[in-house]
């Protein structure tokens, strides 16, 4: 049985030779450290594009006019939630 977190994987000629060449530029220090890092960067881009999209959508919405000040968002929320609105600090 293989340990949690491990797995095989079959890559492409074209893949394999790119890993191999990082490893053997000593870039790396093993073929699994270049597939780590490409997963990791991937996942990083796809956040980095989520973070954009949501941002895209808030500034849409505030051009059309759905918006509202943050004092105002946060009474309406505490609202929603049943929440005493809590003292200012001074």
């Amino acid at each position: 049985m293989k340990p949690a977190g491990q797995m095989s994987i079959t890559l492409t000629p074209a893949l394999e030779k790119l890993v191999r060449d990082e490893v053997e530029r000593g870039t790396y220090a093993s073929s699994s450290e270049v597939i780590r890092e490409a997963l990791r960067e991937r996942y990083k881009r796809q956040k980095l594009d989520e973070l954009d999209a949501a941002l895209e959508r808030g500034i849409a919405d505030i051009a059309a006019g759905r918006s509202m000040p943050v004092a105002q968002a946060f009474t309406h929320v505490r609202s929603k939630l049943g929440l005493k609105r809590r003292n200012k600090r001074r």
